[in-house]
């Protein structure tokens, strides 16, 4: 979450062709590699954290992430907080309140269980609804393979992986499926990042009791202080920065296919950092996972553009 990929850019942006009519290939190498290192950046801050929760505990964590990175966008951003109705407000606070619930499930998760499988697992949430969203028949070829690396990934019946931690990791997904619907609503309501910052401060100011019960004078620590910002800044604060430029220059449909990755890049972090090595059967299910992801973006994105008129 994620970020994982938890705290991506909205996803309100439409599938079109980048300004000035270029060619979505010519001059694309540059974006993809921002949102390559996006994606590398959340995975590798995702590790971080990982080995932070000894010092600091799970939900101390996530306080610690939420806080910085609501202070850091805040100050970048200086959001105007006149001027927006009841409506604008409430749609803000379950932004808010979403991502809170997405980073504390996904990181009870990964305390649990692999950082791969968990992001395996996240990414689910993403995938049905895009498959949901397109509601064409070859979606249930995409839905059957996700499926079937959710199988592989459990050994059958999930004896290999901790059920806590697949639970949460589950109930993740369904918190970043619900991040990209409030992400669209909020960005309508909201111009350019003000809406992400202000939720972040309402994610940060939620949390915080949570992060307090479990860690208490620990999130004070001077070395602790500095890893959770390093984790905030690795898993927000830059992840967003190059993902907002990269959607300046990549259609958003490339953008999304991108970002089926992330349980590979995940996978490597947890293998480099962490030392959690992956069998060959979770490989596979991994690898079912993106490719059903993939392919449900492609659909999705094929039948938008069979919509758009001609001309």
């Amino acid at each position: 979450m994620t970020t994982p990929s938890a705290d991506a850019a909205p996803s309100s942006i439409p599938v079109s062709s980048p300004p000035g009519g270029a060619s979505p290939r010519r001059g694309a190498l540059g974006p993809v590699g921002l949102v390559l290192a996006a994606g590398v950046s959340v995975q590798f801050g995702a590790a971080l954290a990982v080995s932070l929760m000894p010092r600091a505990g799970a939900l101390g964590v996530v306080t610690l992430r939420l806080a910085a990175a609501a202070v850091v966008l805040l100050l970048i951003c200086r959001p105007r907080l006149r001027g927006h109705s009841r409506a604008d407000w409430g749609t803000l606070t379950l932004f808010g309140l979403t991502m809170a619930a997405m980073n504390g499930l996904f990181y009870q998760a990964v305390d649990r269980i692999p950082l791969g499988p968990a992001v395996t697992l996240e990414v689910l949430g993403p995938l049905a609804l895009s498959v949901l969203a397109s509601r064409r028949a070859i979606n249930l070829l995409w839905a059957g393979l996700a499926l079937g690396g959710v199988f592989l990934l459990g050994g059958g019946g999930f004896g290999n992986l901790d059920p806590v931690g697949a639970a949460f990791a589950l109930g993740a997904g369904a918190m970043w499926a619900a991040y990209i619907v409030f992400s669209a609503r909020t960005g309508r309501r909201f111009p350019q990042a003000d809406g992400l910052a202000l939720a972040m401060g309402i994610a940060a100011v939620a949390f915080l009791p949570l992060g307090i019960a479990e860690s208490g004078t620990k999130l004070l620590d001077p070395t602790t202080l500095l890893l959770g910002s390093a984790v905030a800044l690795m898993s927000s604060v830059l992840p967003y920065t190059f993902e907002l430029l990269a959607l300046r220059r990549l259609p958003a449909s490339t953008f999304a296919i991108l970002m089926s990755l992330e349980p590979a890049l995940a996978a490597t972090a947890g293998f480099l950092i962490l030392n959690q090595a992956l069998t060959a059967l979770e490989s596979l299910a991994i690898a079912l996972v993106i490719a059903a992801s993939i392919g449900a973006l492609r659909t999705q994105v094929g039948r938008g553009r069979a919509a758009l008129p001609e001309g």
